[in-house]
């Protein structure tokens, strides 16, 4: 049975997603604000974070930060009544896997949880036939064959296999791919994100609309 914390200050909202959960065989634990979800999480392991973002104490963005930064990759899911985009982008940026604004359906969001489990537990790009990284020789392998990529190509490709089913922001490519002296753009992103669908066609590139670029297993 997966284990899944909420973090959910709405009490009444909270009952309602803990029973939909409890019915799809799902173990669920719930707390109120922020500090209550990092104290439990290091005394009990999860498969799903399940985070509201406007909580007391500790907001959930601020949580998964500071979960991803002491190196927990639980899978997160937020749930928030914000819509806007950079709300979204925060969300991203701060290690979430998705992100739902309320209200929702309730049979989207199982099927969401029931996706994000099933990425979790499949098999890691580093061990897989198609990609594999040689932190050796600092190369990238694909179908065992070492591709020709140039330095920018080889450090994004690498960024999504580390962020393997996880959204990786724009913000984050342009941070990590140039300086700031550089003047990344996100016309030059699309351009090796092109170039790299070419040579790996059997690997699944997403594009999440106006937020960053996914690597799916």
């Amino acid at each position: 049975m997966n284990k899944i914390l909420l973090l959910e200050d709405d009490i009444l909202f909270a009952d309602t997603i803990i029973d939909l959960l409890q019915d799809a065989d799902y173990e669920v634990t719930h707390v109120t604000n922020g500090q209550s979800a990092i104290d439990v999480t290091y005394a009990h392991k999860f498969d799903l974070y399940l985070l509201d973002v406007n909580v007391p104490i500790v907001d959930g963005m601020t949580l998964l930060k500071e979960l991803r930064d002491s190196d927990d990759k639980t899978p997160a899911m937020f749930l928030t009544s914000h819509k806007n985009k950079e709300m979204l982008k925060r969300g991203f940026l701060s290690g979430a896997d998705d992100y739902m604004t309320k209200p929702f359906d309730a049979d989207e969001m199982l099927l969401r949880i029931g996706a994000i489990l099933k990425r979790a537990n499949s098999t890691s790009l580093d061990s897989n036939e198609l990609l594999h990284h040689d932190t050796l020789h600092r190369r990238i392998l694909y179908k065992n064959q070492e591709l020709d990529l140039s330095k920018k190509e080889y450090e994004l490709l690498l960024l999504l296999m580390k962020h393997i089913n996880n959204t990786v922001p724009k913000e984050m490519i342009l941070d990590e791919l140039w300086s700031s002296s550089e003047g990344g753009s996100d016309g030059a992103i699309r351009v090796y994100i092109t170039r790299i669908k070419q040579l790996v066609p059997e690997m699944n590139i997403e594009n999440i609309r106006g937020i960053g670029y996914k690597l799916v297993s």
